[in-house]
């Protein structure tokens, strides 16, 4: 059951997408949020969400990102899909999500009409198939801060989550369309002057900092 506050979230952020498309963004993906189901029941939702990705907030690995203006921002390591044409998925990729958690999670229909805290994005090379099962450390300024490895269940539902929300609003899936599936760790604070570099093992690594 779609929780009304997810839902009317949905309507006005997706507005803002085609806005952002409209002025000259490209198109990049889907992120899907609040993954972790210590998340969702904290917040009162039985399902994650999604949010979108433009090229308005995509960065180049080892590049700068201006911390001012943000409240707690955070780094969080994903692993991004690019969904196939005719459905299933076409390769994989490393992908850093950085987040401003600006607002209390009591304020849900307002954090998913913004793009659920999204701040930028940054991909890493694709590969077709995954070596291993995707893993994770965190290292800030030299020190690990954060590591796991993907749950088992961590890709499934997915393409479906996203092609469901995204019809329902009237939108649709497309191939080449890029998917970051979700914290693997959960989100690490970061703050100006912050050298932020994430492992993932057989992937390899990608590295921000925040100016």
């Amino acid at each position: 059951m779609t929780d009304e506050r997810v839902a009317a979230g949905l309507r006005e952020q997706l507005a803002s997408w085609r806005a952002e498309l409209q002025g000259g963004a490209e198109r990049v993906g889907w992120k899907i949020a609040f993954n972790l189901p210590a998340v969702r029941e904290g917040i009162g939702i039985d399902a994650p969400t999604i949010g979108y990705l433009t090229s308005a907030t995509r960065l180049e690995d080892g590049a700068e990102f201006p911390g001012a203006g943000t409240s707690r921002l955070v780094a969080e390591p994903e692993i991004a899909i690019e969904a196939a044409g005719g459905g299933g998925i076409a390769s994989y990729a490393p992908a850093i999500e950085l987040a401003d958690f600006n607002r209390p999670f009591d304020q849900l229909q307002a954090i998913v009409a913004e793009d659920i805290f999204h701040r930028g994005l940054i991909l890493g090379a694709s590969v077709p198939e995954l070596p291993e099962t995707p893993s994770a450390r965190v290292v800030v300024n030299g020190e690990e801060r954060a590591s796991a490895t993907a749950p088992g269940d961590y890709f499934d539902g997915v393409l479906d989550l996203v092609s469901s929300a995204l019809e329902g609003n009237g939108e649709s899936l497309h191939p080449g369309d890029r998917i970051i599936c979700g914290v693997i760790t959960p989100p690490v604070p970061i703050s100006s002057g912050d050298e932020v570099r994430i492992e993932y093992g057989a992937l390899g690594e990608l590295s921000v900092r925040v100016t």
